[in-house]
């Protein structure tokens, strides 16, 4: 089997999920976007950390995070997760579906970009040539949206950065998030015992509601389980390939499932920075070849 193969399927599952799971945020609007980002944190919390103890990882964790340098990895990769859920959520909730897609279309082209700064990955000038591309679908969003898109930027920015923090970090995919949602679920209790009214308003007005809540942990946990594999086993620049996969899926659900507004002008942007990803994704297929080739 090809050593990379569960890597790509990490990936795939990842982004899939991620692409899908804006309908399960739209059903968890009786809850503001802070509540949901700490809901989201205790109960991925509370699902990690058997799975962790029964692989027998739990001593290590703890042991390892006795050392100060790897504490500040995981809280700094546990900042930028937390506060790129805090503005997805709420950009699902108010109707910018479309705009949160179009910041994880931006995605890959600041994770080549970061590639070539922190792990020495080159690209070649028609890649360059896609990014500009990119941008230039970017600019063409300020007039069709009449503001500048500063949700899909710092979407993008975050979410990539998150991936470099985790490529760095001393921990595999499941220590490694279980590391993040453990520093960070104090804060995220406070927050709840603070702004909610009564404990019973923290889960809803329903079984249902209650239910939703719940369900949180395994819709976080597990495409970020599988992102995190993804990112130790794989270059981030065929990570960004396929995460072309969930803002695809973002996209379609945003325009024809909750008819957000897509005007010409908006299309064309889109179609702007798809031709980019056309364009970076056959030279960058077209080099794994030629690299398969040589070692073969």
């Amino acid at each position: 089997m090809n050593p990379s193969r569960p890597g790509v399927l990490a990936a795939l599952a990842a982004f899939f999920m991620w692409g899908v799971l804006p309908i399960y945020w739209k059903q968890l609007a009786f809850l503001p976007p802070t509540a949901i980002v700490a809901q989201r944190m205790l109960w991925s919390l509370l699902l990690l950390l058997p799975i962790l103890w029964w692989r027998g990882e739990g001593r290590q964790l703890l042991t390892a995070l006795r050392a100060p340098h790897a504490v500040a990895w995981q809280l700094l990769s546990g900042l930028l997760l937390s506060s790129n859920w805090l503005l997805y959520v709420w950009a699902t909730l108010n109707q910018r579906i479309l705009e949160s897609s179009l910041g994880y279309y931006l995605n890959p082209f600041f994770n080549l970009l970061f590639g070539a700064l922190w792990f020495g990955e080159r690209h070649s000038r028609l890649q360059l040539a896609a990014i500009a591309l990119a941008l230039g679908g970017v600019a063409l969003q300020i007039p069709a949206l009449g503001r500048f898109p500063w949700v899909a930027i710092v979407l993008a920015l975050s979410f990539a950065l998150y991936g470099v923090v985790r490529k760095r970090a001393p921990f595999g995919a499941l220590a490694g998030l279980t590391a993040e949602t453990a520093l960070l679920a104090p804060l995220a209790l406070v927050w709840l015992i603070v702004s909610s009214p009564t404990p019973a308003a923290a889960f809803g007005s329903s079984p249902g509601h209650a239910l939703l809540v719940v369900g949180t942990g395994v819709a976080t946990a597990l495409p970020l389980l599988c992102f995190g594999h993804a990112t130790r086993s794989l270059r981030l620049s065929t990570l960004g390939i396929l995460q072309f996969l969930g803002p695809s899926l973002q996209f379609l659900i945003g325009w024809k499932f909750y008819h957000e507004p897509m005007t010409p002008a908006r299309l064309l942007s889109f179609a702007v920075i798809w031709l980019a990803i056309a364009i970076y994704a056959t030279t960058a297929l077209r080099a794994a070849r030629q690299q398969q080739r040589s070692i073969s």
